[in-house]
């Protein structure tokens, strides 16, 4: 049930508490891949999850704008402080446990948000009334398994593009995307990042080269990432969610 495709009196009857609230981020992937990858990529999870899953779940609408500043010299590139993020992400929760939906799967394409999520989910699990936990989709998958690294708008982010909207992806633009490309995520010195903004590190924005990928690899990362999904939440919907007491 897609909570934005739906009426309030069929909501109303949903006989669940699960529900998915999918989070991504507007920001530049190199001069190829559309800047919503990231929520297309969580959208797209979220959604085959909950058609897969043995049971109804219902599925928030996505939180496009994320955590990336870093990507400010970009154009079209949009961001909030961790303060709005947490804050929209967190009230958005507390109104979907309001409706009995307590167990709640934050479903998440964009790095840049994660740390973010795992502190407003523990502080809702602690002190609201739902049970929340953060899911990033790509940190659920071993990524030696299919040849390739996650990158920046690299091989794997481009190719689950490829495979849901491959009219979003320019495919000429491969070879400027690889040439201008960052060797990795940051400029490290003795254990420590000295870079801030991606330009810093990348001329075309992109980490990876995305000509090593394609729309079948594309397939396995999604069917793979909703496969785990719907596993997690089998153990999200049979858990304990009673606190321990506070010695």
């Amino acid at each position: 049930m897609h909570l934005s495709e739906t009426t309030w009196t069929d909501a109303d009857a949903a006989e669940t508490d699960l529900a998915l609230l999918p989070t991504g981020s507007t920001e530049q992937h190199g001069p190829h891949a559309p800047m919503g990858t990231d929520a297309l990529s969580a959208e797209t999870i979220a959604a085959d999850a909950a058609d897969a899953y043995d049971g109804e779940v219902v599925v928030a609408p996505p939180v496009n704008v994320g955590i990336s500043e870093e990507h400010r010299h970009f154009t079209g590139s949009l961001w909030v402080s961790e303060d709005t993020f947490r804050s929209y992400v967190g009230e958005t929760i507390e109104s979907l446990g309001s409706h009995g939906w307590e167990r709640i799967v934050v479903v998440n394409g964009h790095g840049g948000n994660t740390d973010a999520l795992r502190e407003v989910c523990g502080a809702i699990t602690r002190d609201g009334d739902a049970y929340a936990v953060p899911w990033t989709w790509f940190d659920a998958l071993e990524f030696d398994g299919y040849g390739v690294e996650l990158g920046h708008g690299g091989p794997a982010e481009t190719a689950v593009v490829e495979a849901v909207r491959p009219d979003l992806v320019h495919e000429d633009r491969f070879g400027d995307a690889a040439a201008g490309a960052g060797d990795g995520f940051g400029q490290f010195h003795r254990g420590t990042n000295l870079a801030y903004d991606f330009a810093e590190f990348s001329d075309s924005g992109n980490v990876g080269d995305p000509g090593d990928g394609d729309a079948e690899l594309g397939e396995r990362l999604l069917a793979d990432a909703t496969a785990a999904l719907v596993d997690l939440l089998g153990t999200i919907a049979d858990r304990d969610l009673s606190r321990p007491v506070h010695r």
